[in-house]
């Protein structure tokens, strides 16, 4: 195994890496679909046998971490591609009220959790990092959920939409409570209201973006410029990316996704649909569903029974806390039993967002380190069943039954 790891390693050794990743998502995407599972929990398990919780050939190197996030921003991109801009001014409402409940019971939930189960140390510490464990749980990240619904074909309708736009509010109330905490904690140079200003000037940022967009488009009107399109597309999806979090530190995926809302309506839009869908489908996406798995390391968890148990009951409180919230919402929103289910389990993927809000709490000192793994932990297995979830929910069982 040394040896494999000293070929990984080498100079161009990072040929090699994206070569396995690239095999190893496609085998594994084949064989869950044999089992009648999204492809995309095929290249999560490729992360995982490929990173330190097994065989621990390839390491998350900055390359690497760095073709995942162009992955992610692709992925979110098309979603917003695909958005039905009508179907999202409607939902407007039921978006925000899905997020705001979604925000609420699981903050509550993670807060519990914690302290319940570590009541020992100063109070007013301890609730600090009982809360911040419960900022954690408010995260959302819908990348698996959109491409499981795009291969599913759910993306476009009601529930989708819903589900898309409650994760970008739900972002948003994410960097307001994160941002409110570490103040209070005294970590934070940044105060809330500076951070409401720039969410408020982001989201001017976009109508702007969208007056300009439209301003050229009917300028170019009539000049045949097909294939050179996706290339100015492409350069606008990341401009928008970089601007959302360097000026106004919002996540970069969520400018993409306003990117592709701000594109769907253009009469090329099957055309960029299809070429970034095939550049998505090559090779960055694949670099990202692998990059979740090779973060992770479960081996720490090993040899530690108090970690284990609050990391098993932690779990279960992110996955009922989110289904249970986001359902209230939905139900409130009129969403019939099963679509308000689905709903709440399309939200219960935590992703990247989870694990870089734990971060920001092991960096300001408000998740202990021996907590990192078990956090780590809810973060994977929420990613891993969210999708399988999400098929059950979502598959017609009589036509199954027929085929």
């Amino acid at each position: 195994m040394s040896f494999i790891r000293d070929i990984f390693g080498g100079d161009y050794g990072y040929l090699a890496t994206l070569a396995i990743i690239l095999l190893s998502t496609k085998v594994l995407g084949l064989a869950s679909r044999r089992v009648h599972m999204p492809a995309v929990v095929g290249a999560l398990l490729a992360g995982i046998i490929l990173g330190p919780s097994c065989l621990g050939v390839v390491e998350q190197t900055d390359f690497l971490t760095k073709l995942a996030e162009i992955g992610v921003i692709i992925l979110m991109f098309l979603s917003g591609l695909e958005t039905d801009l009508n179907e999202l001014k409607e939902n407007g409402v039921a978006s925000f009220i899905v997020a705001l409940i979604g925000v609420i019971v699981p903050l509550i939930g993670g807060t519990l959790t914690y302290y319940i189960m570590n009541p020992e140390g100063e109070m007013t510490v301890n609730v600090l990092k009982a809360i911040f464990v419960g900022v954690t749980l408010t995260a959302t990240s819908v990348s698996i959920t959109v491409e499981t619904l795009r291969e599913l074909g759910k993306l476009s309708g009601r529930m989708g939409t819903t589900i898309l736009g409650a994760a970008v509010i739900d972002d948003i109330m994410g960097i307001v409570v994160l941002t409110a905490i570490t103040s209070v904690g005294g970590e934070s140079d940044t105060s809330l209201s500076i951070v409401l200003l720039k969410i408020v000037l982001f989201f001017i940022f976009v109508l702007l973006a969208a007056v300009a967009v439209f301003t050229v488009k009917k300028l170019a009107h009539g000049i045949k410029m097909r294939r050179r399109i996706s290339i100015y597309v492409l350069a606008f999806c990341f401009i928008m990316s970089f601007c959302s979090e360097y000026f106004f530190g919002v996540a970069d995926i969520t400018g993409a996704y306003f990117a592709g809302v701000i594109l769907c309506t253009f009469g090329s839009k099957d055309y960029i649909d299809q070429r970034f869908d095939i550049l998505g489908y090559l090779f960055f996406s694949p670099m990202f569903f692998a990059s979740i798995g090779l973060k992770t390391n479960l081996t720490e968890l090993a040899g530690n029974p108090g970690i284990i148990l609050f990391a098993f009951v932690l779990l279960i409180v992110a996955i009922l806390t989110k289904i249970v919230g986001c359902g209230i919402g939905a139900k409130l929103c009129k969403f019939n039993n099963k679509d308000a289910l689905s709903i709440g389990v399309g939200m219960v993927s935590r992703g990247e967002v989870a694990l870089i809000v734990a971060q920001k709490g092991s960096e300001s000192g408000l998740i202990e380190s021996n907590m990192f793994p078990a956090i780590v932990l809810m973060v994977i297995v929420t990613t891993l069943i969210t999708p399988i979830m999400l098929k059950f929910m979502l598959t017609d069982k009589k036509k199954v039954s027929v085929q």
